[in-house]
């Protein structure tokens, strides 16, 4: 019975999230590594996934809610306490599971993974939470404390955000951030046409693929039921899973074949490929990262897609560029810099947990250290695009500005993308909310160096 299971989808839910919570595993990694691991089918990793997402996306609402029923918290084992949060987000988010499966399997679970002890214990909090029900955070007489449980997000960053946004915009982002994400793809060919993509979509569709064109990224796709990874398209190279939103920087920039593309903070290689595709066998992407294992799975993405002849990768840290590269050496620079990450909590919900906004104010320094570094090695007339995937404006606009009042030489314009999406705008960059399209938040900022 103990190795039949240590195979459930709830066993593996509970490693998992404790593997999370202790050592910092990243949730959208370690699901892909226990799906392949143990061989899950089809049920059994929707099952899964559903429970390490829902727990971890959930997990403020559902401490408030466990918090009257343990005593002394600080002796509960971390596995135990992930353990009573999965079986409490099953018992109030997924109704159609009957209550005494839940039961039955997270003592089975306590069983087999403590003692008698931990038996009892476990069967204890279930049953008096299943007699008392929960309370509800509607009580939460403070506003921004009860946005805060409501959607498991941390105070300070609701604050945050309502300082910049206001709170309705606010709560309309944090309510959609607890939604499934997309799975999206991007379709890779030159110069693609409508008859193209009508085409690889009908191809995809006989694999078994039920896909949807974005109304967001010219070059995406949506998966609405199937695996891409799996299908001969992508072994093929002609598709990547890469979010809408993630897609609109490179798309803003406008390559033209022949540009020779300076990526300068370009791991796993998403944006590096999409560049090296926009350049039609003309040109040259040097991608840059400052770990050689990262440079190294760049390198294997743009073989994989096809144009590791036009992919330069190179070990180096993004602010040493101006000692490594000439004065004037490239036409575009994309900086997707390093940021905290707070546009993704669909994708990777734990780090809204573990950020502080003192990590926010920190990363400032480092993304304004890296576009003073480029900034020498971009020709005049030539495109610095400024991209991230938070939703900060401390790490968005605010870092551009201070760049620009640093470099007369450069101004901003408008960010332009194929569909105009939020052309009505009135700011020149484009930020990308988890709330407008529902796919990831996203910041784009464009440069231009003046001619002297």
């Amino acid at each position: 019975m103990s190795n039949k299971l240590r195979e459930t989808p709830r066993y593996l839910a509970v490693e998992l999230l404790t593997r999370i919570n202790q050592q910092g595993t990243y949730s959208n990694l370690g699901i892909n590594q226990v799906i392949k691991k143990h061989q899950l089918d089809e049920k059994d990793a929707h099952f899964f996934t559903n429970l390490v997402y829902g727990t971890l996306q959930h997990r403020l609402t559902l401490e408030y809610w466990l918090q009257p029923f343990i005593k002394q918290p600080q002796k509960v084992a971390p596995w135990v306490h992930e353990l009573l949060l999965l079986s409490l987000y099953q018992m109030q988010y997924l109704t159609a599971v009957p209550e005494w499966a839940i039961f039955n399997e997270a003592i089975d679970i306590a069983k087999v993974k403590g003692h008698a002890g931990t038996r009892r214990f476990v069967t204890a909090v279930l049953r008096s939470i299943q007699r008392q029900g929960v309370r509800a955070v509607k009580e939460i007489k403070d506003t921004t404390k009860r946005l805060s449980i409501e959607t498991s997000t941390p105070l300070w960053l609701v604050k945050e955000l309502t300082a910049e946004l206001g709170l309705k915009k606010t709560a309309a982002i944090l309510a959609t951030t607890n939604e499934p994400s997309k799975n999206s793809i991007r379709f890779n060919m030159s110069q693609p046409t409508e008859d193209k993509l009508a085409q690889t979509i009908k191809g995809l569709q006989a694999e078994g693929l039920e896909v949807e064109r974005s109304q967001v990224a010219f070059r995406a796709g949506t998966v609405t039921a199937g695996f891409a990874p799996t299908s001969l398209a992508y072994q093929r190279g002609e598709l990547s899973v890469q979010d809408e939103s993630a897609m609109l920087a490179v798309e803003s920039m406008q390559i033209k074949p022949g540009d020779q593309v300076l990526d300068a903070c370009a791991a796993p290689g998403g944006k590096t490929t999409q560049i090296a595709i926009e350049l039609n066998e003309s040109g040259r992407v040097t991608a840059l990262d400052i770990h050689a294992h990262k440079v190294k799975l760049i390198e294997v993405n743009a073989k994989r897609i096809g144009v590791a002849d036009y992919v330069q990768a190179q070990q180096l840290d993004a602010r040493e560029v101006a000692k490594k590269f000439a004065v004037a050496s490239f036409d575009k620079i994309l900086v997707d810099a390093p940021c905290s990450g707070l546009g993704l909590l669909r994708r990777k919900p734990e780090i809204k947990y573990d950020k502080r906004l003192a990590d926010s104010q920190k990363l400032q320094q480092i993304q304004l250290a890296i576009l003073n570094a480029v900034a020498p090695t971009l020709k005049e007339g030539g495109q610095l695009t400024y991209s991230t995937c938070t939703i900060l404006q401390g790490e968005n606009q605010d870092v551009v500005d201070r760049f620009l009042a640093q470099h007369s030489e450069f101004e901003q314009i408008k960010t332009k993308t194929h569909y105009g999406i939020k052309d009505e705008r009135e700011e020149l960059s484009l930020t990308i909310y988890p709330d407008d399209f529902k796919s990831d938040g996203f910041f784009i900022a464009t440069l231009i160096k003046k001619s002297r």
